[in-house]
């Protein structure tokens, strides 16, 4: 705690109130005007001999986290504010599987190493439009040149419906998608499809009709 006081010395200070959920009354503490929520938290974790792993910050009825979008949250207090602290509850151990480990894979989280224009943009989208996380996910990672093509296939799109070439655009975009998705083979590799093997060799074990007929013949059925 000494480190932390010492850090922010030559800055202003103001004394805050906490609230602590429970028996406990309420007290009072001064902080650096300007700080850091992760070195507010430990601040008062230790001033209360608190758990700072459990420990829940409410001002003005908002929560506060540490991090944003990978950064530290930086904040401005005044003299007199009232801080709710909470000391959350471990949740109890589950046996089997439970349903919030699903939910967390679908939440979507900015790698990182993500640069910061990406976090600006995504800050905007998640906290100020409320964009879903599954439109995150897609709209995040999609390469720039996914992108460009998107938009000129948008931008085409009116030019073939005024030339009456709608289902044509359509079915060669189609194909499009078939044929840029189909892959590549490691040399060596074979096919699943005999067709496009050398001699048309079949994979070990494949089942055709010439296969069952032999087995048919050699008394095996």
């Amino acid at each position: 705690m000494v480190d932390i006081v010492s850090e922010h010395e030559s800055e202003k200070t103001v004394e805050i109130v906490l609230k602590t959920i429970g028996p406990a009354p309420p007290s009072r503490l001064r902080v650096p005007s300007s700080i850091k929520v992760r070195d507010l938290r430990r601040l008062i974790a230790s001033n209360g001999h608190l758990p700072i792993d459990n420990l829940s910050l409410i001002l003005r009825g908002t929560a506060l986290c540490d991090l944003k979008n990978g950064d530290d949250v930086r904040m401005q207090l005044n003299d007199g504010d009232s801080l709710i602290v909470a000391v959350k509850p471990k949740p109890p151990v589950k046996d089997g599987h439970d349903n919030d480990d699903d939910d967390e894979d679908l939440k979507f989280q900015l790698p990182q190493s993500s640069s910061r224009w990406k976090k600006k943009l995504y800050s905007f989208l998640h906290d100020k439009l409320k964009l879903p996380d599954i439109i995150l996910m897609v709209i995040f990672t999609l390469s720039l040149k996914a992108w460009v093509l998107i938009i000129m296939w948008f931008i085409l799109a009116p030019v073939a419906h005024r030339w009456d070439l709608g289902p044509l655009y359509i079915l060669a975009t189609g194909f499009c998608l078939i044929l840029f998705n189909l892959g590549k083979r490691k040399a060596g590799d074979s096919s699943a499809y005999s067709i496009f093997n050398e001699d048309f060799r079949e994979l070990p074990g494949t089942l055709n009709a010439d296969r069952f007929d032999r087995d048919i013949r050699a008394g095996q059925f």
